[in-house]
């Protein structure tokens, strides 16, 4: 066989054999690109239909750009390399990224923002994070050659949903850490910096959280159920619908922080600072608020049956 008689579902190259006339109709549905030399067979409603607004779609759209130049063979020619178009051509068949090992992501990342496909863009941004991401493994390789006393630095990391329950993390900075639906059960995590750490729905049921600074901190939806919470820092923490029934919280600082339709119940807030904090519709039966400072808190609709110890109410606003 000829090297030109090869024949591929992607790749179109010439027969020894003349093609069938084609019909004015046919020719302007399937189309022939030349890209880079190497040679593509495809439709135009592959090229128009997935992202109407890109270049390449604007550029074969009967109605829209002009094509480019065509070859003797009347390929269209477009001067990029063929190496890196094959995986643009399949993501605009079936909406996903499929490429071999022996390609290099970026390449295709820069056809892609060449061709203006901003959901192949996203969706190759996507695989090189979840490539870089850390794994559980990587975590406990990293602990179990230090310290505990040591500081280790995972600042603004892309950990969401990762499994890191039980683990020794005191001391660890995961400040500005995407931690969202995280397992973080029964993990020590005292002396931890999270400040304007992620943590939406994650889960801390257990977890040790004596001493750590979580400021700002977004606990949306979060389970913190039975947690030591000692002294630990959530000042204007945005902790909206989370669970911190049964917790321990004596002396923690919740200044100015977000607890509206949290689960409170059964929490020991003995000398707790609560000052500020947005209360509304929070379930605090049960609770121990002795010496709390609640200056300036927000307790409109909360439920606050069963305490404890008495609440001086005059500094209550309700």
């Amino acid at each position: 066989m000829e090297p030109n008689e090869t024949v591929s579902s992607t790749v179109a190259t010439t027969s020894s054999q003349s093609p069938p006339e084609q019909s004015e109709a046919e020719r302007a549905k399937w189309i022939t690109l030349n890209v880079g030399g190497q040679r593509f067979t495809t439709t135009r409603l592959t090229l128009t239909n997935r992202e109407p607004n890109s270049m390449i779609a604007r550029m074969f759209d009967q109605d829209q750009l002009k094509p480019a130049d065509q070859d003797a063979q009347g390929a269209y020619l477009i001067d990029r390399n063929g190496f890196y178009f094959r995986p643009v051509l399949d993501y605009l068949r079936h909406g996903r990224v499929v490429y071999d090992k022996n390609v290099n992501l970026q390449g295709v990342l820069e056809e892609a923002r060449y061709y203006g496909l901003d959901g192949l863009v996203q969706q190759i941004i996507d695989i090189e994070q979840a490539d870089v991401s850390l794994t559980r493994l990587d975590f406990i390789r990293t602990l179990v050659t230090s310290s505990h006393t040591t500081e280790l630095r995972f600042q603004g990391v892309h950990l969401p949903g990762m499994n890191l329950s039980k683990l020794d993390l005191r001391n660890i900075n995961f400040k500005f850490a995407c931690l969202s639906h995280c397992n973080l059960s029964n993990a020590d995590l005292s002396g931890c910096c999270l400040e304007r750490a992620e943590l939406r729905s994650a889960n801390l049921e257990g977890a040790n959280l004596n001493s750590a600074f979580v400021a700002c901190a977004d606990l949306q939806g979060a389970n913190l159920k039975c947690c030591d919470l000692t002294s630990c820092s959530l000042e204007n923490a945005n902790m909206k619908g989370a669970t911190l029934e049964g917790s321990v919280m004596e002396g923690v600082s919740l200044r100015v922080a977000n607890l509206k339709s949290a689960n409170m119940r059964n929490c020991s807030l003995y000398k707790a600072d609560m000052a500020g904090a947005n209360l509304e519709g929070c379930d605090l039966t049960g609770c121990n608020l002795a010496e709390a400072n609640l200056r300036g808190a927000n307790f409109k609709g909360a439920r606050l049956e069963k305490l404890v110890a008495p609440v001086h109410m005059s500094q209550i606003d309700i």
